[in-house]
């Protein structure tokens, strides 16, 4: 059985906002309530339709926003949340993040070389001469040759930048590396390089990785099971295989309609989502996908289901499932 190497208990981050001619205080619930394992050596990947709070569960695992009340981020058993700057920092160089927009990631300052480097200056690693070892190593294992160690971000193409992007993250030695959109501001060709890529550095630097993505065909080339996130819950999880073929909440399987099949028949009608997500800010009581959903009864706008399992590692939170 592999080892838990993280796991959220009752994972919550809110955003106040205020409304009204009075300015009455509410608050967005972007993460309500989550309980995630990810264990190591695996890819979980973590899908759902855009603002549904995938980003925002990834930065709070690495305290880039704060989680509330209870909630709970153990990381080999240790409460993240616990952690003064000191230790913060530490757990830090074990979990890094790579981000969606890598020129946004990126100081324009700064050269490849550079950028590579400042994190092994941040976290005292070394000797000059060792980091410059170390920075034509992690340039050479992300697949950039030695003469874009001077080159500024600017100069560099979307899928170049990434590699920067992985690289940096790479270089303390991380186990843990939580990828937020890595590959959906890519082309499609380098999209496919970059998700080889992160294939590769798993396997040779022993890797766990949360990869979230709305993007159920990368998600299934990279996952080894795959979470579901609908409005700030899960609402299912599964083996990758199992997800896909036997999919059991309505919304994974109108995901899964929504992927395009260039040798469907034409005539074969799709079950297509109406409407948009609603509102974190007031969303719906029990089942929060009742309103859109094509199972949904009474009950479902009443009592929110728990997430139980159905089979195998397979779980689901639906009322019908």
């Amino acid at each position: 059985m592999s080892e838990i190497l993280l796991q959220l208990q009752d994972l919550r981050v809110y955003f106040s906002a205020t409304s009204g001619t009075f300015g009455k205080k509410q608050y967005i619930r972007a993460v309500d309530g989550i309980d995630l394992e990810v264990k190591a050596g695996e890819v979980l990947g973590l899908v759902g339709e855009s603002g549904c709070g995938k980003s925002t569960l990834g930065r709070a695992i690495v305290r880039l926003v704060e989680a509330l009340g209870k909630s709970k981020v153990y990381y080999r058993g240790t409460d993240v949340l616990s952690f003064n700057k000191r230790q913060l920092k530490d757990f830090r160089k074990k979990a890094q993040m790579v981000f969606q927009d890598p020129f946004g990631s990126l100081n324009p300052r700064l050269t490849v070389g550079d950028t590579i480097e400042e994190v092994l200056i941040v976290h005292e690693r070394s000797i000059k001469l060792e980091r410059k070892h170390k920075v034509e190593k992690l340039m050479d294992a992300v697949g950039l040759a030695k003469h874009f160690r001077n080159r500024y971000p600017h100069e560099l193409s979307g899928g170049q930048r990434q590699r920067v992007v992985i690289a940096r993250a790479l270089a303390i030695d991380p186990e843990f590396l939580i990828c937020d959109e890595p590959v959906s501001a890519l082309d499609v060709s380098i999209r496919a390089q970059i998700i080889n890529l992160f294939e590769e550095l798993q396997k040779r630097f022993n890797l766990t990785y949360l990869f979230i993505s709305h993007d159920m065909s990368v998600v299934r080339h990279i996952s080894t099971r795959v979470a579901v996130m609908y409005l700030g819950k899960i609402v299912e999880i599964a083996e990758t295989d199992t997800l896909f073929d036997t999919p059991l909440h309505p919304y994974t399987q109108a995901l899964l309609e929504a992927i395009p099949d260039v040798l469907e028949d034409r005539d074969v009608r799709r079950r297509i989502l109406e409407g948009d997500v609603p509102s974190p800010l007031h969303p719906p009581e029990g089942c929060r996908f009742h309103p859109r959903c094509f199972m949904a009864k009474e009950r479902c706008s009443i009592e929110e289901p728990p997430l139980i399992k159905k089979g195998i590692d397979h779980f689901v939170a639906c009322h019908y499932a």
